[in-house]
């Protein structure tokens, strides 16, 4: 789904303008990216949880040539959801 036909959804749902729906949409993901950084996780209660997880540094493969290559360590985030969410699927 993208983020415009996220818009559309919430712009249905609550009957509000395209404007008014999209700052709604802009604020949740600013927030769950703020809270990412600061917290390092994120629960929303019935839904799931969102935390950052760390990759450790790897050897690789560069797939063209097959030459080794050094992957550096990085951040993700992971999302875990939530047996309610889990039991409506």
């Amino acid at each position: 789904m993208s983020k415009a036909t996220l818009v559309d959804v919430v712009r249905e749902h609550t009957e509000c303008t395209v404007n008014s729906a999209k700052e709604a949409v802009d604020a949740i993901f600013e927030t769950i990216a703020k809270t990412l950084k600061k917290e390092g996780a994120m629960p929303i209660v019935g839904f799931g949880t969102f935390k950052v997880s760390k990759r450790a540094a790897r050897m690789g493969r560069n797939p063209q040539t097959g030459a080794t290559i050094k992957i550096s360590a990085s951040k993700t985030v992971r999302f875990k959801a939530s047996k309610q969410l889990k039991g409506g699927l």
